[in-house]
């Protein structure tokens, strides 16, 4: 099975800058706001979509 790396690496970006977001914001101890919460959470979602989906075939 071949494997679409642009759809990997794209969801890794996500996945990497929305954790960032999420973890960070929580460091600093002032609480993350509402929309960039829903952004990070989004942005979650998309990047494991994009990872799970990346390879030919039928997706889970």
């Amino acid at each position: 099975m071949a494997t679409d790396t642009r759809k990997v690496i794209l969801g890794a970006v996500l996945l990497a800058i929305s954790t960032v977001l999420i973890l960070g914001t929580g460091a600093i101890d002032i609480g993350i706001p509402a929309a960039a919460g829903a952004l990070a959470a989004l942005g979650l979602a998309a990047g494991s979509l994009l990872v799970g989906t990346s390879e030919d075939g039928r997706p889970v």
